[in-house]
């Protein structure tokens, strides 16, 4: 029987150099990311994608503003549905003409996932999004557009928006029936499309971002998948990253990595959030997690590379 894998691609799978981030380029990013997928296709795994979309969002969010008075806005729901299209368009037309699909297809979900408008971070918003504003353009679109605003490292400010956490995907069964019958599914893209259920208990799209790691993980969880498999920058986790000390870890229990969570191990918005979804599936399933980069994927899943988190 095929094994079932939820594979979260970083953002490098995606741009490779943030000063080359035409379509094309893109898809050549995209490209070498099937390349690297290949070896764990003629495996005969079962593979789901999970995908990030943080650029993306952002460009359509500038092509939005710089279009105003002529077009419509776009509300952020349908920003990360634009995004699911257009990445997944790249990856599949990546993995037809780099793996072939003669046995194997692949399809992008346009995926919901839903979320809890009571989450607490609704009255936190903390996720960047968009271009950077001067504080004077800031105030006015905080005054305007109700827009919550925030400085970001010196640079500028910045449009905020929540990250709750996510509940439900709502295309699960759909995306099920595909990856167990083989075909190479790309779903919960940028996280998913956040929705709740508004006063009529039907779902309504809202300003929200889901982490999309955080996502990967409920859908590997939910998917009762035998791995989930983290695709970043690093071949291994590290401890003292970046310090002369840094030092590269295989193998890390639960209790393991939570302590070096909680001692600031791992940076926030960076390897923190894949230490704590790959937590999260161990803890709730009893199966590994394992996070390497593309070109080690394959090893890693033999065992040979990587780092592994065990209950």
């Amino acid at each position: 029987m095929s094994k079932n894998l939820v594979v979260a691609l970083g953002g490098n799978a995606l741009i490779e150099n943030p000063n080359h981030v035409s379509v094309s380029a893109q898809y050549q990013a995209a490209r070498r990311t099937a390349q690297s997928l290949g070896p764990l296709i003629s495996k005969g795994y079962n593979i789901a994608i999970v995908h990030g979309n943080g650029p993306q969002v952002g460009f359509i969010l500038r092509r939005v503003e710089l279009s105003l008075g002529e077009l419509h806005d776009v509300p952020l729901d349908s920003c990360v549905a634009d995004s699911q299209g257009s990445i997944g368009y790249n990856i599949q037309m990546a993995i037809r003409n780099e793996i072939g699909t003669e046995k194997r297809s692949a399809v992008t979900v346009v995926t919901e996932v839903l979320v809890d408008r009571a989450d607490p971070a609704f009255l936190n918003p903390v996720k960047p999004i968009g271009n950077f504003m001067d504080a004077k353009t800031a105030r006015e679109r905080s005054k305007s557009d109700g827009w919550f605003v925030k400085e970001d490292a010196n640079r500028g400010w910045r449009r905020v928006v929540p990250s709750p956490e996510p509940i439900e995907i709502l295309e699960l069964d759909v995306i099920r029936t595909l990856v167990e019958s083989g075909v190479i599914t790309i779903a919960a893209g940028g996280g998913g499309i956040p929705v709740a259920l508004g006063d009529k208990g039907k779902i309504e799209g809202v300003e929200a971002v889901i982490d999309k790691d955080k996502a990967a993980s409920l859908l590997a969880r939910s998917l009762n998948a035998d791995r989930l498999v983290i695709s970043t920058a690093v071949p291994k986790v590290c401890v003292n990253f970046g310090k002369p000390t840094q030092r590269e870890l295989d193998l890390l229990s639960v209790s393991e990595a939570r302590a070096l969570a909680a001692e600031g191990q791992f940076a926030p918005g960076s390897m923190l959030p894949k230490i704590q979804a790959l937590v999260d599936f161990v803890q709730a399933t009893g199966r590994e997690g394992l996070i390497s980069d593309p070109l080690h994927l394959s090893d890693a899943l033999e065992g040979a590379e990587g780092t592994r988190i065990v209950p």
